[in-house]
């Protein structure tokens, strides 16, 4: 052991620090959301990085909910979070606590504070307060009511909590320092009235912490050792001390920031999400354009492509922003060793092969991949009648076009050469109809070198083939222009961003496909079964990525 060599980020070395000087025997982390919308990829990544520390270091990682403001809570909220964490892997086992939990014992916290002269209840308007706050270059100046007698301050937050306020006349304060340089220690609001009823405390409450007053003795009461949060809290640490501090809890927890994911040209706003769906610009907050953990799992992003994207960004205290093509570089890279090569043709037109006999079908061995030899191969349906791409057939070719053209052979793909003898358009000129002769001597696997094609195309048995409607995403914003803009801080939306194709086909293999169930589809991409609007007998598909990229890892 003495001779290995680790390289640890920051935080781990902190905690290492931690438990060599005796600071913490055990390590405990957590992850903290708010039920106010559904996570996304940023997301993922304190997850995984919480979770996976505790794992590191043989420690406990709990799951608790800030359910602290009941405006914007709301059950599904909570359940799609659930749902999330689950399918990244993070195991919180029986330790699944809310905010709420611990209301009664925050209020006792807001007590004591008052008790030792630490706290007292402010009738300014939050107008008012801010004014009072003072700037980043100018001290704050003491509310008029600062000076408050205990036995004043202790009766006027009972009447708070009994309801005999309305929203907004009155707030409880911490007494710390106008003047402090940090704006967070101008006697933050730590409770406030809030005549709302509450997802899972119904209307007992009439009052509700405030978030920077709750976390850390959310945080006191589960024993977390190491809060490990995003670098905007770093402004609140010395709020967050403060409270555990005074609250006079032992052990108090320490909180560690690092720098937030950033993806370049995605949406991760929970006020832009919401108004995009809304809207109706996008189907719910699992639309595949998004980047919601519950859009990417729909869209056929898997776990271990989403870890081994965390893995790769690192984590740091620099701010950075990532290029989205690195995350679907590491879907790629999880897909292609796992999934099998399936044929769908999505723009199609039928190819007769004129000598091949009527009614008759034969079974030819398919590659199922070609990266992972352990897939072996399946049997696909040959017949007389076929569909191909339309791009694969063209009247008057380019140069250097070696696909279907009059005159030309080519190879279908794992089974015979055809050549094109003849073409029929409709009454509009569109081919629909690609003729050709097959040579039976040149069945793929025979043998056969007695000539060689340069073009090899996929197609599906029409007879055999299931309908199926796929979809085809680009970025949800105009990359060109970024993702807002700037005049009215609306966002620059990609009107391609999603194109949906009806009359495709697919081969037979998918009859026992079911929702989440991914594919690559030769030459075209990978491609999801849509967990939402697939059914067996109308089959609809989510392409996740295409085959190839210009990305290149950084060195």
């Amino acid at each position: 052991m003495e001779n290995e060599v680790v390289s640890k980020n920051f935080i781990e070395q902190e905690i290492d620090k931690d438990l060599a000087e005796g600071v913490y025997d055990k390590v405990c982390t957590r992850f903290p959301p708010e039920p106010n919308g559904y996570l996304h990829i940023g997301h993922a990544k304190s997850i995984l990085l919480n979770y996976g520390l505790a794992q590191k270091y043989h420690g406990t990682f709990n799951m608790r909910f800030d359910d602290t403001n009941p405006t914007k809570e709301k059950v599904e909220f909570v359940d799609s979070i659930m749902e999330d964490i689950r399918w990244l892997g993070a195991d919180w086992e029986d330790r699944l606590y809310f905010a709420s939990d611990y209301f009664d014992q925050m209020y006792d916290c807001a007590i004591r504070l008052i008790e030792k002269g630490k706290a007292y209840v402010c009738d300014l308007s939050a107008e008012e307060i801010r004014a009072y706050r003072g700037t980043l270059t100018e001290a704050g100046k003491d509310s008029p009511y600062r000076d408050r007698t205990v036995e004043e301050n202790l009766r006027l937050f009972e009447e708070m909590r009994s309801g005999a306020y309305q929203d907004g006349e009155k707030v409880l304060r911490a007494k710390i320092d106008m003047a402090s340089p940090n704006i967070n220690m101008r006697d933050p609001v730590i409770y406030r009235v809030a005549r709302m009823s509450h997802h899972r405390t119904g209307d007992k409450w009439r009052i509700y912490p405030m978030y920077d007053f709750a976390h850390p003795i959310e945080d006191a009461i589960e024993g977390i050792t190491h809060s490990i949060c995003t670098l905007e809290f770093e402004d609140h640490r010395p709020l967050y001390d403060w409270v555990v501090r005074e609250c006079e809890f032992k052990n108090p927890p320490r909180q560690i920031e690092f720098a937030k994911l950033y993806l370049t040209n995605v949406v991760t706003g929970k006020r832009y999400i919401k108004k995009l769906v809304e809207d109706g610009i996008v189907d719910g907050w699992d639309d595949p354009r998004l980047v919601s953990i519950a859009a990417l799992r729909r869209r056929g992003f898997t776990p271990e492509s989403i870890k081994m994207f965390i893995d790769m960004c690192g984590v740091s205290k620099a701010q950075s922003s990532v290029d989205y093509a690195m995350l679907e570089y590491c879907i790629r890279e999880d897909l292609k060793m796992k999934k099998a090569r399936m044929m769908a043709v999505l723009d199609p037109i039928k190819l007769i092969i004129d000598n091949y006999p009527e009614g008759e079908t034969e079974y030819l061995d398919f590659p199922t991949t070609l990266e992972n030899e352990a897939l072996v191969t399946r049997k696909v349906p040959f017949c007389r009648e076929l569909y191909i791409e339309r791009e694969d057939f063209m009247e008057e070719p380019p140069k250097k076009y070696f696909r279907l053209f009059p005159g030309n052979e080519v190879r279908l793909m794992s089974a015979y050469f055809v050549k094109c003898e003849s073409f029929v358009k409709d009454e509009n000129g569109n081919v629909t109809e690609v003729h050709c002769t097959y040579d039976p001597e040149t069945k793929s696997g025979s043998g056969f070198g007695g000539r060689k094609v340069k073009g090899t195309i996929h197609w599906v048995a029409a007879p055999y083939a299931k309908k199926a409607e796929i979809r085809l995403y680009e970025n949800l914003v105009d990359e060109e222009k970024g993702v807002y803009n700037k005049e009215d801080g609306s966002l620059n939306l990609n009107p391609d961003s999603l194109t949906v194709l009806k009359d495709c086909f697919v081969e037979p293999g998918f009859s026992e496909a079911k929702a989440y169930d991914s594919f690559q589809f030769v030459r075209t991409g990978y491609f999801c079964i849509d967990a939402k609007d697939s059914a067996p007998d109308a089959l609809v598909f989510n392409r996740i990525v295409s085959l190839k990229s210009s990305f290149k890892l950084p060195k």
